[in-house]
């Protein structure tokens, strides 16, 4: 799955993606940045 990186200023795939819940409940997906090790995150389901 594809995120935006904050740090790197593109969007790369996700490594080790794994789905989570917000707090309002809705469904995200949490993941590493493979080249510089920073989380991303993206909204919806994986």
């Amino acid at each position: 799955m594809q995120a935006y990186c904050v740090k790197c200023r593109a969007k790369r795939e996700m490594k080790n993606p794994r789905p989570i819940r917000m707090k309002n409940g809705k469904p995200a997906t949490q993941g590493v940045c493979p080249s510089c090790g920073t989380k991303m995150f993206r909204i919806g389901k994986a």
